[in-house]
């Protein structure tokens, strides 16, 4: 079993014997989540797929608080954050854009200058890491300075 589910199932008990209600909702949410990945797989999780259900998670969160500033409700916007804050403490330390940047500059000068053979090949070697988005940014940024 993955160490972080194990991570999450503690801080769930702590939340429960605090009465700290938002908390509980919040991990067993993600709990959840995880669990279901688990069934949708036929495997046992690794800490990268729990870290793959966190980030999914965090991104519901972030849209939905960009929905409610959109529809005037600032304080549900607020707890949206507030949670995807939380969430994210539970993700690895994140990489140094100069590093993704340099892995970026390597694919392009391997011969690879079409987006989704560079988005490929940086998404597999940061997996867990990084985002799809912040990832996706810095291609754009590297290819239109060869272009």
């Amino acid at each position: 079993m993955a160490e972080l589910i194990g991570r999450l199932q503690q801080d769930l008990n702590a939340a429960r014997k605090a009465q700290d209600k938002p908390g509980v909702l919040l991990l067993g949410t993600i709990i959840s989540d995880a669990r279901n990945r688990e069934i949708e797989l036929r495997r046992d999780l690794t800490d990268d797929d729990v870290i793959e259900v966190i980030r999914r998670g965090i991104k519901k969160r972030r849209e939905s608080a960009e929905m409610y500033e959109k529809g005037g409700r600032p304080e549900l916007a607020a707890t949206e954050k507030q949670e995807s804050e939380v969430l994210g403490r539970y993700l690895p330390a994140s990489v140094d854009p100069e590093e993704i940047r340099a892995a970026i500059r390597e694919v392009i000068a391997g011969g690879n200058s079409a987006m989704g053979q560079v988005m490929g090949a940086i998404m597999g070697r940061f997996k867990g890491r990084v985002d799809g988005a912040t990832i996706n940014a810095l291609v754009r940024e590297e290819l239109s300075k060869r272009g």
